[in-house]
């Protein structure tokens, strides 16, 4: 059942997709260079409760706030539902400025789906060294800051289901990220860990959150797991200590 609903979920968000990206084409012209597909529902693992849809402008120049909120009200008034799933990555034809980091940028150039093309633009590789300092920063803080909030936490709101999921699993993504450089699902992620597992880090947990991802369930019975999120941190912190030492 949730194999099909997920299937059918990716079916509906690909098309969604499409269709903005002929709007878009059509709003914003040839300022518009490519509208393409990154993330889940372009390199797997798409989940019609977890997942967002990533989509990734290359414009002749940078896309200003206006500019954002006019194209996110053109898919609010394609479909209202899927537009908050939207996420929306851009760059100017240099890959010098907008939004698109490192493993962004990476997912792009191995696992984009074209939506809208005038010319395909290809930016440099990130080197793992990019990864890493990308990885290293602000994507670690806001993971642990995250962790230590639910390791606090007396109860689980409906509206921090999705977060609770992403911060269970995120180990296995900056384990996978760190040592390839590159972007997979996260049951490529989780299984790359468990295989590669750093000193400390709890693979089960890691295991049975994807299996509640994958079911799109409630993760309500996964709340007592939240004591060892600490633990998960330090653990991280360990291996990207000892990865660069």
């Amino acid at each position: 059942m949730t194999i099909a609903l997920n299937d059918a979920a990716r079916t509906a968000a690909l098309d969604f997709a499409r269709k903005l990206g002929s709007l878009y084409r059509a709003h914003l012209g040839r300022r518009l260079i490519g509208a393409y597909v990154i993330g889940s529902l372009a390199h797997g693992g798409f989940s019609h409760r977890y997942s967002d849809i990533d989509i990734v402008l290359v414009t002749e120049e940078s896309v200003d706030a206006a500019a954002l909120t006019a194209l996110r009200g053109l898919a609010a008034e394609l479909d209202a539902a899927l537009t908050l799933k939207l996420s929306l990555f851009w760059a100017d034809r240099h890959f010098v400025a907008g939004r698109l980091p490192p493993l962004d940028r990476t997912d792009y150039l191995d696992h984009a789906i074209v939506l809208t093309e005038w010319e395909r633009l290809l930016p440099a590789r990130p080197t793992l060294d990019e990864v890493r300092i990308y990885l290293g920063g602000a994507p670690f803080s806001n993971w642990a800051e995250n962790a230590q909030r639910f390791a606090v936490m007396d109860v689980l709101t409906p509206s921090d289901h999705k977060a609770y999921i992403r911060a269970l699993l995120y180990p296995a993504r900056l384990v996978y990220s760190w040592t390839t450089g590159q972007m997979a699902s996260n049951d490529e992620a989780v299984a790359f860990t468990c295989q590669h597992r750093p000193p400390g880090l709890d693979t089960d947990l890691l295991t049975r959150a994807l299996a509640y991802r994958q079911a799109a369930a409630d993760p309500d019975a996964l709340f007592p797991a939240r004591v060892v999120l600490p633990d998960q941190v330090r653990s991280c912190t360990q291996f990207l200590t000892d990865s660069t030492s």
